[in-house]
């Protein structure tokens, strides 16, 4: 890359200066950084939902980005910060499991502990590590240097248990994993996956409802129609035109999804 690149994500959000402060650190570090925001709204100390937006980003970014990841509940206690090498990209990140989805992706090639103090701020608060230990770290790897020099290998880390869809000769169990601003409720059920049923007529159904239709994109059903579709992540949602399907269904994260062949 002409210029490296640091993506931000986190669950500080845009009214306080968190965010803006770490990008402060990081350009004061590396002033060649090209900073780029995934999101900071991000429901606050939700890690699941920080592994699932990083899934669902990271691949979209030039090779050599680094992600600088924090959802943290834990900062200052005994929790590591850790950097690891995944695929074309780094992640640095909280050991909190904040990883899970990427690295069950690309197994890491190195995980190391953000244990140098050198590649730190002077002082480290025990309530904003992102600014401090985080942001640091990230940018010293855009500036150039081997994560090895981050700290001594991490060892074994913190892994989700991130729900997968159960599959038979009959039917999907699944769940929904992520509720869009859109109120779109998109399923742990990938295309692949899904399908595994093909050549039959299919029933969709999502708590206790029925969805009568499959279609292509949003506008494939009339206004505020419920609809089931893959989206831009190839992972089967539930929605409605023009609408949140979330709100005229009453369902949200956790809600059971069943694919099943019809009788």
């Amino acid at each position: 890359m002409a210029r490296p690149v640091i993506a931000l994500l986190t669950d500080f959000g845009t009214r306080d200066h968190y965010a803006g402060t770490m990008k402060g650190v990081a350009l004061g570090i590396c002033p060649d950084a090209t900073l780029v925001d995934i999101s900071h709204d991000l429901p606050a100390h939700d890690v699941l939902a920080g592994a699932l937006e990083l899934a669902a980003a990271y691949r979209y970014f030039p090779v050599g980005t680094i992600f600088l990841v924090v959802v943290d509940p834990g900062v200052g206690s005994a929790r590591r910060g850790i950097a690891a090498e995944s695929g074309d990209y780094t992640f640095v990140a909280p050991d909190n499991g904040v990883l899970t989805a990427v690295l069950d992706e690309h197994a890491p090639r190195k995980i190391v502990e953000l244990s140098e103090r050198r590649y730190a701020r002077p002082t480290v608060s025990r309530t904003f590590e992102g600014r401090d230990r985080f942001a640091p770290a990230a940018a010293w790897l855009a500036k150039g240097i081997e994560l090895t020099a981050l700290g001594r290998p991490a060892g074994s880390i913190q892994r989700l248990d991130m729900p997968r869809a159960d599959v038979s000769d009959e039917r999907i169990v699944g769940q929904v994993m992520r509720v869009d601003r859109f109120g779109n409720l998109i399923t742990n059920v990938d295309r692949k996956t899904f399908e595994r049923l093909s050549g039959s007529t299919l029933d969709v159904r999502i708590g206790p409802h029925l969805v009568s239709k499959m279609v292509s994109t949003y506008s494939d059903v009339e206004p505020g129609g419920v609809c089931a579709l893959f989206g831009s992540t190839d992972h089967l949602e539930i929605a409605a035109n023009g609408a949140s399907a979330a709100a005229a269904l009453g369902l949200g994260r956790g809600a059971p999804v069943q694919i099943a062949r019809r009788a």
